[in-house]
């Protein structure tokens, strides 16, 4: 989720907002475009990558502008601001003009950490923005629905996660689609099915769990059903790597360990462990290494490795189900 560390962000603020999860970071740095114009409604906003910035133009973005006095520059790709830059940025934060409100992005990761942990001693404003677990999705729709204005039970959220998957974009416009077409009622379970209930029989997490469970055949024709209704590649190779993850974490678990703690340590709601226990029958640490391997690959491949993304999520579900049972 994006948690705000510090107060809302304004002009003569410096805004860092790092993590992984795109959507969330886009959204901090729209919200903060859109707080700032809302109160200056002729503000200037400047976005670049921070790769092509030097002194010069640095100066240039952050001294007197002869065309307006209210100024948003968005800084994307933090962790590949030039060296030399480093400490002019780190003194700029820490006194910022008091016209113009930085936003610094970076998307997680090692690289660059040193110039992050520099801004934050500067006691600039953080976002993080992080990926929330499967089992928060609920919530994440939740607080989507209610953002629109609309309502929702853990019922209706929990069916919305299952027709739709876990990227957060789509989640989110299902949820804006939702709430506008709901006439201002409820947002239901009946009428999720209505919208999405022909997806939820080929979501990637229906492939995932007919791999996992080593159903090759049913895997493979859910795979191109799938295809067919537009499922992203990516959203499978996710999907399949989430699944065994958790399958991982709770095969390796400490024995005699409470429900609600062995959830904890896997990392997934309650109600999943009936189905990881049975999952986890007939698979080995070998299988599991195998299939990891496998989705790892998969994953390369699909983000641009291989020109087939179809063939190379085929063969993943292949050497994934045949994996279970394994020795």
């Amino acid at each position: 989720m994006a948690v705000r560390r510090g107060s809302a962000p304004k002009l003569g603020d410096v805004l860092l907002v790092t993590g992984s999860e795109g959507f969330l970071a886009d959204r901090a740095v729209r919200s903060a475009i859109a707080a700032v114009k809302k109160e200056f409604a002729e503000a200037e906003t400047t976005e670049l990558d921070a790769s092509t910035l030097d002194l010069g133009v640095f100066a240039e973005l952050t001294g007197p502008s002869l065309f307006a006095a209210e100024r948003v520059l968005v800084m994307r790709a933090l962790e590949n601001l030039p060296a030399e830059m480093a400490p002019r940025l780190i003194e700029y934060a820490g006194a910022a003009a008091e016209d113009i409100l930085l936003v610094l992005v970076h998307s997680g990761g090692q690289k660059g950490k040193g110039v992050l942990d520099k801004l934050r001693k500067a006691s600039v404003t953080e976002v993080v923005a992080t990926a929330p677990k499967a089992w928060e999705l609920p919530q994440f729709v939740a607080g989507e629905i209610r953002l629109h204005g609309g309502n929702v039970d853990e019922r209706a959220a929990t069916a919305l996660v299952d027709a739709v998957g876990h990227d957060l974009r789509a989640l989110s416009g299902a949820c804006a689609q939702l709430v506008s077409d709901s006439g201002g009622q409820a947002v239901t379970a009946e009428l999720i099915g209505q919208y999405f209930g022909g997806r939820a029989e080929v979501t990637s997490f229906a492939v995932a769990d007919a791999a996992i469970a080593g159903r090759t055949e049913p895997a493979l024709e859910q795979l191109r059903w799938a295809l067919d209704c537009g499922v992203a590649p990516v959203l499978m190779t996710s999907a399949m790597a989430g699944g065994l993850r958790g399958l991982a974490k709770f095969s390796s678990a400490p024995g005699g360990m409470r429900e609600a703690d062995l959830a904890r340590e896997v990392g997934v709601p309650p109600w999943k462990l009936k189905s990881l226990r049975q999952q986890s029958r007939g698979w080995t640490p070998g299988g599991l290494a195998t299939a990891i391997k496998a989705v790892a690959q998969a994953d390369a491949d699909v983000k641009g490795a291989s020109g087939d993304a179809g063939y190379a999520l085929e063969r993943m579900v292949i050497t994934v189900s045949r994996a279970h049972g394994r020795r």
